[in-house]
């Protein structure tokens, strides 16, 4: 693996590390790999966990957040499961579930974070701290939101993952694209490298491979047009130390006009089928 990028934790601990290319599966992996991941997620200020809404890039998260949380659940219903099963794997504070389950989904999910475990658990939505503990059960749907990039040992969480899927089931699985324009404007700033929480970073040729070893496939790639504008603030902030609103805003749009002809966006949603 060649080295193709130096960067840093610029959202909590400021440590460096290193992106180096996978030319085989065409992604980029961080070294070097903390033994303790768990500490570089405690911080108050890391939303998914915590459903702060203090700042303006937490209030733009949380508007956007509403709004797709929609979009997600027309998707799921759009694939025509008959017992409506759904397990979201990284469910952080179930907002999703429960939208899942007041469209009449029978929800089950997976949460490491204690924080968000009990604020999913103050919304009635009970979460399992560990993925194997669903082993024998089967879902129709499950989905991974921005979960993928996060999982270590990644070739095994694919596999349990793909055991727990219904034959024909659907894998919904978003993850940030590295190949993006905003990615090469900000460079070792790209807030989506989000170092080292992030372990992985993904192509489109990267989710096709991984998931074809395991008999899944990729049947269609949709974009994420918000994440181009909410990974440019945040980009700003860590280039710049300031949020540049005007500025951010450009260069999202400029990403996922560019991106209208390249297929490259800053975030896709890959929907995967798995094969008999």
């Amino acid at each position: 693996m060649k080295l193709f990028l130096k960067t840093k934790d610029f959202f909590s601990s400021q440590e460096s590390f290193e992106l180096h290319h996978d030319e085989t599966l065409d992604m980029l992996v961080t070294k070097p790999v903390p033994l303790d991941l768990s500490k570089y997620y405690e911080n108050d200020a890391y939303i998914s966990h915590t459903d702060s809404n203090k700042g303006l890039l937490n209030k733009v998260y949380l508007k956007v957040k509403n709004y797709s949380l929609k979009k997600k659940v027309v998707l799921i219903d759009s694939f025509g499961a008959t017992k409506k099963t759904l397990l979201d794997v990284g469910a952080g504070t179930g907002d999703f579930l429960l939208a899942a389950k007041k469209a009449n989904w029978n929800v089950s999910g997976v949460e490491p974070n204690k924080t968000a475990q009990k604020r999913a658990s103050e919304k009635g939505i009970s979460l399992e701290e560990r993925l194997d503990v669903f082993s024998g059960e089967k879902f129709e749907v499950i989905t991974l939101w921005h979960v993928l990039e996060h999982l270590p040992d990644l070739e095994e969480q694919i596999k349990l993952v793909n055991s727990l899927l219904e034959d024909e089931g659907t894998l919904i699985v978003a993850v940030p694209n590295f190949k993006s324009y905003d990615a090469e404007h900000y460079g070792k700033f790209w807030a989506a490298y989000d170092v080292p929480r992030h372990l992985w970073h993904f192509s489109k040729t990267a989710i096709q491979l991984l998931f074809e070893k395991r008999q899944m496939k990729l049947v269609q790639i949709k974009p994420m047009l918000f994440d181009s504008f909410y990974v440019s603030l945040l980009s700003e902030k860590y280039q710049n130390g300031r949020q540049n609103i005007f500025k951010a805003f450009w260069i999202g749009l400029w990403s996922n006009l560019k991106a209208y002809q390249t297929k490259e966006y800053s975030s896709h949603i890959y929907i995967l089928q798995k094969m008999h």
